[in-house]
């Protein structure tokens, strides 16, 4: 993909630097700023940095992963965001197994509902907005929650593994789940290339993937990443029957749709693997990230609650998601 525009001296430096300029040490971070997740220069760059360990820009060098400038202006970034998720979702742990901790923790979430408006009164345009905006992250669905792998042992590592192969097709490159999204947004006539989108998407959009990236490339993380996985396989058989439901109103056929009803299914199972395989096999052989895994579920729900409130309010939405069906 191409490098994103800027949209400050952040960004601004960051951009300067991947094109070989920057000669100049990167800008301070303002003291007196706006929330982190809403913050567009700070998230665009933070998500340029992370960029760097998946795919890359074109006519960047591939080392420029590993620029010691780059790696310490990150960190920079990475402070006041990590200090804000702390601030704002830190959990209290308890001592009952963390598989019953984060069913609590989901079942007391009371953030708007973007599925039901999808479902029920969303138009095209909007659905196609929807879906432009989670194009970011869905095009790359999965491979934060990979760096997982070696960091896992037993149980743990076993079930997160076959949480992954399922997300990746089983080995069938036209069932990986980001190819499946790929058709939904072809229907809708949405460019379908990685990355398309970041130039055009909000901070919070940004956001949700920044979270699962810094949990993704820090080991120290670890536990928050599982958790956050978990949260997302906890909460996704319902919205994404909702989304099939607004998909299929809308003209998609079934197979333009394929990519909601194949989570309906497939993440009923993942549920129970990611709670119980996953989450509280590591909690057994690691009781004190017990809090981390709390915590990465309680990122992943918050983020995504923003990111609803964001769009249903640019729609005007918000006293429609209320009803419960």
């Amino acid at each position: 993909m191409q490098l994103p525009p800027a949209r400050g001296p952040l960004s601004g430096w960051l951009t300067d630097r991947l094109r070989g300029g920057a000669e100049l040490a990167p800008p301070t971070i303002p003291g007196e700023q706006r929330a982190p997740w809403a913050d567009d220069d700070l998230q665009l760059a933070l998500w340029c940095c992370y960029e760097l360990s998946y795919r890359g820009f074109e006519a960047v060098p591939a080392e420029s992963e590993w620029d010691p400038e780059i790696l310490a202006f990150r960190a920079s970034l990475e402070k006041p965001w990590s200090q804000w998720l702390r601030a704002t979702w830190w959990p209290e742990a308890t001592t009952e197994p963390v598989s019953a901790q984060l069913r609590r923790m989901v079942d007391a979430d009371d953030g708007p509902s973007l599925a039901a408006y999808l479902r029920r009164h969303a138009d095209l345009a909007q659905f196609a907005e929807f879906v432009a905006n989670r194009s970011v992250y869905q095009l790359k669905e999965a491979d934060p929650h990979s760096f997982g792998i070696p960091r896992l042992d037993g149980a743990a590592k076993a079930a997160l593994v076959e949480i992954q192969a399922d997300e990746y097709g089983g080995g069938r490159p036209e069932r990986m789940h980001a190819e499946l999204f790929r058709t939904t947004m072809r229907w809708l006539g949405l460019d379908d290339s990685y990355g398309y989108y970041v130039p055009e998407v909000p901070a919070v959009t940004l956001a949700l993937s920044n979270v699962m990236s810094l949990f993704a490339l820090h080991r120290q993380w670890t536990g928050a990443l599982v958790g956050h996985l978990a949260a997302l396989e906890m909460t996704s058989t319902l919205p994404n029957r909702r989304y099939a439901a607004g998909a299929t109103r809308l003209g998609a056929t079934a197979e333009q749709a394929r990519y909601f009803t194949e989570h309906v299914e497939a993440d009923a199972v993942h549920e129970q693997i990611a709670a119980h395989d996953l989450c509280d096999s590591y909690a057994k052989d690691h009781p004190e990230a017990v809090p981390d895994i709390l915590f990465g579920a309680a990122c992943s729900l918050g983020i995504d609650n923003l990111f609803a409130t964001h769009l249903l309010s640019a729609w005007n939405a918000l006293p429609d998601q209320q009803e419960a069906s």
